[in-house]
């Protein structure tokens, strides 16, 4: 076959399969060609260029933005989704971008911790539902304080392992209690213990990174911040990872004898082989920037202006 012939045939055969949506029985009547052969023309089409496929996706990911900051913070995974002009849906395809690439870190793994907040919320919202029943969902430190929350930890539990079939435990207690004997003894109770001895074996964390405005927002915890981090200055806390304080070089503002924390240890928690962080507000990048320098998370899913703002803030 004459090379125009060949081309003009191998167009002929792309445009009906690609454009037209033959299938292919239809083309092999058409031009009276085995379906084999066809197979072979349309391989041959794309490796001479006659055919290019794209493919565009709402969760692209900004890869440069992500070898920028690994370039800086080495150790975690970056997953940035990269801006479109669709900004009404913005956070829509934040929280379907977070949750697929989340559920992807989850996959595989029995014990799975979490923490609180509006963006995990959504996250779990948009979930691909799957049943797990071997899987478990726990909290691993006490509640937040916002009982009327939708989004507060013991609603988020139950929530999330609703959408895997899976099983929740909870920790009915604060976040914080001042007294140490208090917080050993209810760690003993029946009703705790379990929870506690589970979240020991923790196979995943997936949170988000707090800030002082978080603390200021409940009036129990604002009104006892003197106590709740002795010695710190307010002023100086740049984030909260986990419940406890840093600065904004990532390092931790208190000591182990100082943590009001109920539930495991700090040590324990940074034991946790993956720990997840989905933060899509760049009003919290100095936050996020500080918990980076501290190397508080293995894994890190933003969107681009929070990216860009931490870049321009280095």
């Amino acid at each position: 076959m004459a090379q125009e012939e060949s081309t003009s045939l191998l167009v002929d055969l792309a445009q009906d399969y690609y454009l037209n949506h033959l299938n292919l029985g239809d083309i092999s009547k058409k031009y009276n060609i085995s379906r084999y052969k066809i197979s072979k023309y349309l391989s041959e089409a794309v490796d001479k260029k006659i055919v290019t496929i794209n493919i565009s996706s709402p969760f692209s990911r900004s890869h440069d933005l992500e070898n920028k900051l690994n370039s800086i913070f080495p150790n975690p995974n970056f997953y940035v989704l990269k801006n479109t002009e669709d900004i009404a849906h913005e956070n829509d395809r934040f929280y379907s971008f977070a949750a697929k690439y989340l559920q992807d870190l989850i996959d595989g793994k029995k014990i799975i911790g979490l923490t609180w907040g509006d963006t995990i919320y959504h996250v779990i919202d948009s979930f691909q539902s799957t049943a797990k029943d071997n899987m478990v969902f726990t909290q691993f430190i006490g509640e937040n304080g916002k009982h009327n929350s939708l989004a507060g930890t013991m609603r988020m539990v139950q929530k999330v392992a609703t959408r895997y079939n899976g099983k929740y435990l909870t920790i009915d207690a604060p976040l914080y209690i001042m007294n140490k004997d208090v917080r050993r003894l209810l760690a003993l109770e029946p009703a705790i213990q379990p929870t506690l001895a589970t979240a020991q074996q923790l196979d995943l964390i997936f949170t988000s990174v707090g800030t002082v405005d978080s603390i200021n927002s409940i009036d129990s915890w604002h009104d006892s911040k003197k106590v709740l981090f002795p010695n710190v200055n307010s002023d100086s806390i740049a984030a909260l990872v986990y419940g406890r304080p840093i600065n904004k070089d990532g390092k931790l503002l208190i000591d182990e004898s100082n943590d009001k924390v109920f539930g495991i240890s700090f040590k324990k928690v940074l034991h946790v082989p993956s720990r997840v962080a989905i933060v899509n507000d760049k009003f919290k990048s100095s936050a996020l920037k500080a918990a980076l320098l501290g190397n508080y998370f293995t894994d890190v899913i933003l969107n681009e202006p929070t990216a860009n703002k931490i870049l321009a803030e280095l």
